[in-house]
């Protein structure tokens, strides 16, 4: 009966051992491959959320500026349309003769 427990407790250390190498393989498989996907986006040019943060706010700070702007072009625009659309006066000579 002895050698029946022994036999057993073997097996277990045995597909214990297997199952720490395992996953000691899994690990350093996908620090492995986490390395490689840094290398190849880190050479890609992408930019950081700092910096796409900052893009969007000067875009959003420009599209303002514009608005503001066309607004304003609106209003001189409408202002300098009543008088050219306006009928020129013209003095008529008092012609003494």
């Amino acid at each position: 009966m002895q050698s029946e427990n022994r036999l057993f407790d073997d097996f277990a250390k045995f597909v214990n051992g297997a199952a720490g190498t395992l996953a000691g393989v899994g690990r350093e498989a996908e620090q492995s491959a986490r390395a490689r996907a840094k290398e190849w986006i880190g050479g890609l040019e992408f930019v950081s959320r700092d910096e796409f943060e900052a893009v969007k706010a000067m875009a959003a700070a420009a599209r303002d500026e514009a608005e503001a702007l066309r607004a304003r072009l609106d209003a001189l625009e409408a202002a300098a349309k009543p008088a050219a659309s306006a009928p020129a006066k013209t003095k008529k000579s008092s012609g003494a003769a």
